[in-house]
């Protein structure tokens, strides 16, 4: 009898005894592409995954439409011209990845860069729109998606974040000025478009670019003809030049600019201040007009000299060198915009 009741007892003492839970695990967001990837292997893996993208993209397009862009394309003979384009489309992406660039940043500049390519093809070598538009973003994208799964977008290209950080002159990133820088550009694209098509391409079309079927647009270049397609590169220009120009604060290195004096100042010390004695903020508006303009000449003359037909190297430079013209333009018209 005894022991049935310590039996119940003990029962009841368990049953009454709260036996404590282990402790929760603290919930973590999961990890992200960018951070799973050792820093090591990013640039790497931005790379082939680019070229692959591209390949795949073009494989794609020729497919759906029967070839016609490879039609008007030659194929490199040598493995010299196979490695120059290769390398070329290398240091792009080195160029973007060591330059801290975001997706938005190289999506911008590869528009810029691409895309006389294509309008030349559209425009003189009758190319479908559909299918010069299509080619461009399989080079935008090939470019833009490995950045933007391994590289997250700058302050600057985010709002939330930019006024967060009290990221200086961030009211100048409202769509009202960005509008109106946009159609800047756009009118500094349109000007330089419309004045090259009718003075300076028409005889190099004809001299240096031997299998152009027509120069009736060269003739009946208009404003508003072109507009679409300079709307697209002032966004782009104003894009990649303005907004981070626009937003750089002052930096402690501007206070000795104004320390400079020319009588105690040794040469070397001259030379310099005349060529790059410029405040912090003026030299961000430098660097990307120069890249864009640089970029955009190199892959234009490529792309003409490289892979079309019947096409010498001097015309090439100098369809090229109409839109490196174009975006040194525009740079120099959003430094006056956005200077102090």
């Amino acid at each position: 009898m005894t022991s049935r009741r310590s039996a119940a007892a003990s029962d009841d003492d368990t049953a009454l005894t709260t036996i404590p839970s282990s402790p929760k695990e603290v919930q973590r967001p999961p990890r992200t592409f960018r951070e799973v990837v050792p820093h090591q292997a990013q640039f790497p893996i931005a790379v082939a995954t680019s070229f692959a993208m591209a390949s795949l993209g073009y494989s794609l397009l020729g497919e759906l439409t029967n070839g016609e862009l490879a039609a008007l394309s030659r194929s490199q003979d040598t493995w010299a011209e196979v490695s120059l384009l290769a390398g070329w489309r290398v240091i792009e992406l080195t160029l973007g990845w060591y330059g801290k660039l975001d997706s938005l940043d190289v999506a911008m500049l590869n528009l810029l860069a691409h895309g006389p390519h294509y309008y030349l093809l559209s425009t003189f070598y009758e190319l479908s729109w559909t299918i010069s538009a299509s080619a461009l973003a399989i080079d935008v994208l090939s470019i833009a998606v490995p950045f933007f799964l391994l590289r997250p977008l700058s302050t600057v290209h985010t709002p939330s974040a930019a006024a967060a950080a009290g990221l200086p002159n961030r009211e100048l990133l409202d769509l009202p000025l960005q509008t109106y820088t946009a159609a800047l550009s756009t009118g500094i694209y349109t000007v330089v478009l419309v004045l090259s098509l009718r003075f300076i391409l028409p005889r190099i079309l004809v001299v240096n670019y031997s299998g152009v079927p027509t120069l009736e647009p060269a003739y009946n270049a208009s404003y508003a003809a072109i507009l679409p397609v300079t709307t697209l590169f002032g966004i782009a220009a104003s894009t990649f030049i303005f907004a981070p120009f626009a937003t750089t604060a002052r930096a402690k290195e501007d206070d000795k600019l104004n320390e400079f004096d020319p009588v105690a100042a040794s040469l070397g010390e001259t030379v310099w201040w005349n060529v790059w004695g410029y405040t912090v903020k003026t030299k961000v508006v430098i660097r990307r007009t120069i890249v864009v303009a640089l970029v955009t000449a190199v892959n234009t003359f490529l792309a003409s000299s490289k892979t079309l037909y019947r096409v010498d190297a001097a015309g090439a430079a100098v369809y090229a060198g109409v839109w490196a013209f174009a975006a040194i333009c525009s740079g120099i018209g959003l430094g006056f915009v956005g200077g102090d």
